[in-house]
C-alpha cells in the first residue's frame, strides 16, 4: 500500500475545509448586515473572504510536500504527520479569522469609521497560518 500521497492531501484538505468554515463564518454575518445597511456592501462581502487564503497556502504545500515526497527528501510517514498538523494549524487560522471576519462586519456596520482597523484583528489571525506556511516550507 502506498502512503505517499495522504500528507498532501490531508494538508490541503484541511487547508480547504478551514477556508470554507471561516468564509461560511464571515459570509453569513455579511449578509445579516447587508439586509440591515443600504451601502457598501462589497467591504462587507471582502472581508468575508479573507480566510479563503488560508486555501492557497495549503495548495502550496501540497505541491511541494508531493515534490518531496517523490524526491525522497522526506518519506510518506514524515508527510502525513507535517500535512495533518500544518493542515489543522491553517484549519483553525482560517476558522478563527472567519469569526474575526464576522465580529469585524458587525462592528463596522455600527461604526463605518472603524472598517479599516478590524483588518489588524484579521492580519493576526493570517500570521499564524503564514507563520505555520514557512514552517513547513522549513521541514520540507
Amino acid at each position: 500500500m502506498n502512503f505517499d500521497m495522504i500528507g498532501p492531501a490531508l494538508v490541503l484538505g484541511l487547508g480547504c475545509i478551514g477556508s470554507a468554515i471561516g468564509c461560511a463564518i464571515g459570509g453569513m454575518a455579511s449578509h445579516g448586515i447587508m439586509a440591515r445597511v443600504e451601502e457598501n456592501h462589497g467591504k462587507f462581502i471582502g472581508m468575508s473572504a479573507m480566510p479563503s487564503s488560508q486555501t492557497i497556502y495549503a495548495f502550496v504545500l501540497m505541491w511541494r510536500m508531493k515534490d518531496s515526497i517523490a524526491a525522497k527528501s522526506i518519506s510518506a510517514m514524515s508527510g502525513i504527520g507535517i500535512g495533518a498538523a500544518i493542515g489543522l494549524a491553517i484549519m483553525a487560522s482560517a476558522i478563527y479569522q472567519g469569526k474575526c471576519a464576522a465580529t469585524g462586519i458587525q462592528a463596522s456596520a455600527k461604526q463605518p469609521g472603524i472598517f479599516g482597523k478590524c483588518f489588524a484583528a484579521l492580519g493576526i489571525v493570517e500570521s499564524f497560518a503564514l507563520f505555520a506556511f514557512v514552517f513547513a516550507l522549513l521541514l520540507l
